[in-house]
């Protein structure tokens, strides 16, 4: 890839005391973001330079006040917030003090885009409750994004196993109450969600499989109407619309074609319907999207790891996949831009 094609990322370092600092120091080390995109690192420089440390590699950064200062030839360009104190933050342990950090970084990579001075951004991983300990005032990143960028339709997290994303209708609720939490509605808004987050990444006719929420798809209604009342006609609706989308399959046999590669995309019912499936597929490989943004976000799809932070021992692979997926989406964004110009 040409230097001027690549897109310029934020990469923010996440919860300064988890494993994202490591996995950013390493990732950047070994030349991978380079060759992938034009880095911007967002956060303290004694952060990330601790994370090199940890994982026993150095190379040569430096700081910017702009992001029209970076010069990748110098190498890699850190905006530097200085709001981190190596040595009053210890490793794996939750501080209301790296929420602070986590939410500056979220709401200058945010404004970055908006600006128009980065395309995308990825974020090593964020504790949310530090978060909203620290003053955030929504349930998650997803929720700040989205408030940030003024979106209005569906948005929320996508994950993506290689070349395969899921969707879920209902997410954080008790397995009790996702019956009655399914509405034609709701699970219309997630296969839109689906589609359009597919289609952001450069799949120009999305294919959808949708779950059934009962055992065999509820055998004609003697085993539970949810697939009757609300799912068949979500789908239906959702073809009308010019969106691709089959099923209700059981989860069971959907996953099996979806790894096949019968879909683009899998919009489950309830949480653990398709994060078992994608765990057991790919545990240190998994990405979570934010879906729905106006701008290409991902990261890893594991947490902070707080018990092996520090250790240098974090696989990087996840990581990478977000970079990957982040590069893929930026590319297709400029390009439709381009279009329309």
């Amino acid at each position: 890839m040409l230097m001027h094609t690549k897109p310029i990322l934020g990469i923010l370092l996440g919860d300064s005391v988890g494993v994202g600092p490591e996995i950013v120091a390493k990732t950047a080390a070994s030349g991978f973001l380079s060759e992938h995109c034009r880095p911007i690192i967002i956060g303290d420089k004694r952060i990330f330079e601790r994370g090199l440390n940890t994982v026993g590699m150095d190379m040569p950064h430096y700081c910017i006040t702009k992001v029209n200062q970076a010069d990748w030839a110098k190498g890699i360009p850190i905006l530097d917030q200085r709001d981190q104190n190596p040595a009053a933050i210890p490793m794996g342990q939750a501080s209301i003090e790296c929420g602070r950090a986590i939410n500056h970084m979220i709401e200058l990579a945010c404004e970055l885009c908006l600006s128009g001075e980065i395309e995308g951004f990825c974020f090593g991983p964020f504790n949310k409750s530090v978060m909203i300990e620290a003053g955030c005032t929504f349930e998650s990143e997803h929720h700040l994004f989205a408030h940030i960028f003024g979106v209005t339709g569906p948005f929320g997290e996508i994950n993506v196993l290689n070349n395969l994303m899921t969707t879920r209708t209902t997410s954080h609720i008790p397995i009790s109450a996702v019956s009655q939490h399914l509405t034609t509605e709701a699970i219309l808004r997630a296969i839109t969600l689906s589609y359009n987050t597919v289609k952001s990444a450069g799949v120009e006719k999305p294919r959808l499989g949708i779950a059934a929420l009962n055992p065999h798809a509820g055998e004609g209604g003697r085993c539970g109407r949810e697939e009757l009342d609300v799912i068949e006609p979500a789908i239906r609706k959702a073809n009308e619309m010019g969106m691709g989308a089959e099923g209700p399959y059981p989860a069971d046999i959907l996953f099996i074609k979806a790894f096949q590669g019968d879909f683009d995309s899998v919009v489950t019912m309830y949480h653990d319907q398709g994060q078992i499936a994608l765990k057991l597929r790919g545990f240190d490989q998994g990405v979570t999207v934010a879906g729905g943004q106006p701008f290409p976000i991902a990261t890893c799809a594991h947490g902070t790891a707080y018990d092996i932070a520090g250790k240098g021992i974090a696989s990087t692979s996840s990581f990478k996949n977000a970079v990957i997926i982040t590069v893929r989406m930026a590319l297709v964004k400029r390009r439709e831009k381009a279009t329309y110009l």
